[in-house]
């Protein structure tokens, strides 16, 4: 398949993250996938299993990505927007995996450029394992990733990542 995107960086590298990165590397959905996570065991395993390369900083990860995909607690989620706006490209797409839409859109929104497109997301899918090695491709497949209400959303970012979500095995719904 053609990727999607050139450059996804996955901020958090646990079950949803690593499973994503492993999807979209077996069905070739991003040319390059970028991590970060704080502890340097979990970059040195994400480095060995998935991502073509890791960094230090959330600001670092994001540097020229394409998807930047928030994949921390919902209460961390401010401070990584924070951190990674300034360095966010024009035209971007910056989406979640958290549990919660409100909070998270509240707290990363006003910390994105003009410019970012955000589209919360919510897969519908895990396992009671945790962890960049817990991590694999077919997680997505025949589950439900929903996206709340996209009044306003930019089409063609939000064409985008439902192709992606879609090529992973999703089931893509606006809820």
């Amino acid at each position: 398949m053609t990727p999607i995107y050139d450059r996804v960086a996955l901020i958090g590298l646990g079950l949803i993250a690593s499973s994503m990165a492993h999807a979209m590397r077996e069905k070739g959905l991003a040319r390059e996938i970028v991590g970060y996570a704080r502890s340097a065991e979990t970059r040195a395993a994400a480095l060995e299993l998935f991502c073509d390369r890791v960094t230090e900083t959330a600001a670092e990860a994001v540097d020229g990505a394409d998807l930047v995909v928030l994949a921390v607690p919902v209460g961390a989620m401010g401070e990584i927007a924070v951190e990674i706006g300034p360095r966010l490209k024009d035209g971007a797409t910056v989406t979640d995996v958290g549990s919660v839409k409100q909070a998270g859109i509240e707290a990363v929104v006003p910390h994105l450029p003009q410019g970012v497109h955000f589209i919360a997301g919510h897969p519908i899918a895990g396992t009671e394992h945790s962890g960049p090695r817990s991590g694999f491709a077919t997680l997505f497949v025949n589950r439900w990733w929903l996206l709340p209400p996209l009044e306003g959303a930019d089409t063609a970012s939000v064409a985008r990542l439902r192709a992606v979500l879609a090529a992973m095995g999703a089931k893509v719904d606006e809820m």
